[in-house]
Protein backbone atom coordinates (compact mmCIF):
# COMPACT_ATOMS: atom_id res chain seq x y z
CA UNK A 1 0.00 0.00 0.00
CA UNK A 2 1.45 3.55 -0.59
CA UNK A 3 1.00 6.62 1.66
CA UNK A 4 -1.94 7.89 -0.57
CA UNK A 5 -4.38 4.85 -0.01
CA UNK A 6 -3.99 4.46 3.28
CA UNK A 7 -5.17 7.84 4.32
CA UNK A 8 -8.62 7.97 2.66
CA UNK A 9 -11.22 6.96 4.21
CA UNK A 10 -12.81 3.90 3.22
CA UNK A 11 -15.77 3.98 1.12
CA UNK A 12 -18.00 3.21 3.60
CA UNK A 13 -17.33 6.00 6.43
CA UNK A 14 -17.52 8.56 3.09
CA UNK A 15 -21.25 7.72 3.34
CA UNK A 16 -21.74 7.45 6.97
CA UNK A 17 -20.36 10.95 6.99
CA UNK A 18 -22.39 12.24 4.20
CA UNK A 19 -25.81 11.08 6.03
CA UNK A 20 -24.11 12.34 9.22
CA UNK A 21 -23.88 15.92 8.01
CA UNK A 22 -27.66 15.31 5.82
CA UNK A 23 -29.11 15.08 9.00
CA UNK A 24 -27.75 18.32 10.87
CA UNK A 25 -28.15 20.20 7.84
CA UNK A 26 -31.98 18.69 7.82
CA UNK A 27 -31.79 19.79 11.82
CA UNK A 28 -30.21 23.09 11.47
CA UNK A 29 -32.74 23.89 8.97
CA UNK A 30 -36.16 23.11 10.62
CA UNK A 31 -34.93 24.54 13.85
CA UNK A 32 -34.04 27.96 11.72
CA UNK A 33 -37.52 27.85 10.44
CA UNK A 34 -39.32 27.70 12.97
CA UNK A 35 -36.97 30.47 15.12
CA UNK A 36 -38.31 32.06 12.12
CA UNK A 37 -42.41 31.30 11.64
CA UNK A 38 -42.71 31.66 15.40
CA UNK A 39 -44.26 35.61 15.74
CA UNK A 40 -46.05 34.84 12.55
CA UNK A 41 -48.46 32.11 13.33
CA UNK A 42 -52.12 33.40 13.67
CA UNK A 43 -53.97 31.92 16.32
CA UNK A 44 -57.54 31.65 16.40
CA UNK A 45 -59.40 32.96 19.28
CA UNK A 46 -63.00 33.10 20.00
CA UNK A 47 -64.18 36.16 22.62
CA UNK A 48 -64.85 33.85 25.46
CA UNK A 49 -61.23 32.96 25.18
CA UNK A 50 -60.09 35.84 24.67
CA UNK A 51 -61.62 37.33 27.39
CA UNK A 52 -60.60 34.36 29.87
CA UNK A 53 -56.74 34.49 28.86
CA UNK A 54 -55.84 37.04 26.56
CA UNK A 55 -53.01 37.12 24.15
CA UNK A 56 -49.70 39.08 24.68
CA UNK A 57 -50.78 42.66 23.76
CA UNK A 58 -48.87 43.31 20.08
CA UNK A 59 -49.25 39.24 19.34
CA UNK A 60 -51.32 38.46 15.69
CA UNK A 61 -54.79 36.28 16.64
CA UNK A 62 -57.55 35.67 14.50
CA UNK A 63 -60.81 36.65 16.66
CA UNK A 64 -64.03 35.11 15.31
CA UNK A 65 -67.41 35.71 16.27
CA UNK A 66 -70.89 36.90 15.79
CA UNK A 67 -71.27 40.69 15.03
CA UNK A 68 -73.96 41.59 17.77
CA UNK A 69 -76.68 43.66 16.75
CA UNK A 70 -77.03 47.47 17.16
CA UNK A 71 -72.96 47.44 17.73
CA UNK A 72 -71.61 48.84 14.13
CA UNK A 73 -70.64 52.52 14.75
CA UNK A 74 -68.69 54.20 12.14
CA UNK A 75 -66.31 57.13 13.12
CA UNK A 76 -66.49 60.59 11.54
CA UNK A 77 -63.79 59.39 8.96
CA UNK A 78 -65.97 56.90 7.22
CA UNK A 79 -63.75 54.30 6.99
CA UNK A 80 -63.11 53.47 10.69
CA UNK A 81 -65.45 51.46 12.51
CA UNK A 82 -65.97 50.30 16.00
CA UNK A 83 -67.99 46.91 16.68
CA UNK A 84 -68.55 43.87 19.18
CA UNK A 85 -68.01 40.43 18.62
CA UNK A 86 -70.25 37.77 20.68
CA UNK A 87 -69.88 34.12 21.00
CA UNK A 88 -73.11 34.25 23.72
CA UNK A 89 -70.21 34.13 26.61
CA UNK A 90 -68.46 37.01 26.11
CA UNK A 91 -68.11 39.76 24.32
CA UNK A 92 -65.31 41.70 22.58
CA UNK A 93 -64.42 45.21 21.25
CA UNK A 94 -63.17 45.81 17.97
CA UNK A 95 -62.03 48.47 15.37
CA UNK A 96 -61.55 48.39 11.82
CA UNK A 97 -59.93 51.20 9.41
CA UNK A 98 -60.64 49.65 5.90
CA UNK A 99 -63.24 48.82 3.67
CA UNK A 100 -65.67 46.24 5.09
CA UNK A 101 -66.12 43.37 2.95
CA UNK A 102 -70.10 43.39 1.40
CA UNK A 103 -71.12 40.23 3.92
CA UNK A 104 -69.90 42.30 6.91
CA UNK A 105 -73.37 42.91 8.67
CA UNK A 106 -75.19 42.98 12.33
CA UNK A 107 -75.73 39.47 13.28
CA UNK A 108 -73.42 37.82 11.14
CA UNK A 109 -69.92 36.10 11.51
CA UNK A 110 -67.03 37.21 11.61
CA UNK A 111 -62.81 36.85 11.42
CA UNK A 112 -60.99 39.45 12.36
CA UNK A 113 -56.98 39.34 11.98
CA UNK A 114 -55.44 41.73 14.33
CA UNK A 115 -53.70 42.36 17.34
CA UNK A 116 -54.94 42.89 20.94
CA UNK A 117 -54.46 46.21 22.58
CA UNK A 118 -53.74 46.46 26.07
CA UNK A 119 -57.25 48.53 26.98
CA UNK A 120 -58.71 45.14 25.80
CA UNK A 121 -59.81 46.57 21.98
CA UNK A 122 -58.89 44.30 19.35
CA UNK A 123 -57.37 46.37 16.64
CA UNK A 124 -58.25 44.12 13.14
CA UNK A 125 -55.94 44.85 10.26
CA UNK A 126 -58.11 42.70 8.08
CA UNK A 127 -61.82 41.41 8.10
CA UNK A 128 -63.16 38.07 6.69
CA UNK A 129 -67.12 38.06 6.95
CA UNK A 130 -68.49 34.85 7.25
CA UNK A 131 -72.07 33.44 5.27
CA UNK A 132 -74.28 30.48 6.00
CA UNK A 133 -74.96 27.89 3.53
CA UNK A 134 -77.64 29.72 1.95
CA UNK A 135 -75.99 32.83 0.93
CA UNK A 136 -77.18 34.09 -2.42
CA UNK A 137 -75.09 36.80 -4.17
CA UNK A 138 -77.38 39.82 -4.39
CA UNK A 139 -77.08 39.45 -8.59
CA UNK A 140 -79.06 35.98 -8.43
CA UNK A 141 -81.35 37.25 -5.80
CA UNK A 142 -84.17 38.39 -8.23
CA UNK A 143 -83.84 36.02 -10.75
CA UNK A 144 -86.02 32.99 -11.50
CA UNK A 145 -84.62 29.01 -10.99
CA UNK A 146 -84.26 29.22 -14.71
CA UNK A 147 -82.63 31.99 -15.03
CA UNK A 148 -80.21 31.11 -11.94
CA UNK A 149 -79.35 28.44 -14.04
CA UNK A 150 -78.26 29.74 -17.21
CA UNK A 151 -76.26 32.48 -15.60
CA UNK A 152 -74.24 29.39 -13.84
CA UNK A 153 -74.34 27.22 -16.87
CA UNK A 154 -72.98 30.96 -19.01
CA UNK A 155 -70.43 30.97 -16.52
CA UNK A 156 -69.35 27.47 -16.46
CA UNK A 157 -68.28 27.31 -20.22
Amino acid sequence: MNDKTARRPKAKHQRLALVVLAIVALVAAAVIATWALRNQASYFYVPSQIVKDPPAPGRAVRLGGMVEKGSIVTENDGVTINFVVGDGDARVPVRYSGIVPDLFIEDSGVVAEGRMQANGTFLADKLLAKHDENYVPRELQAMTAAQKKAAVAETTQ
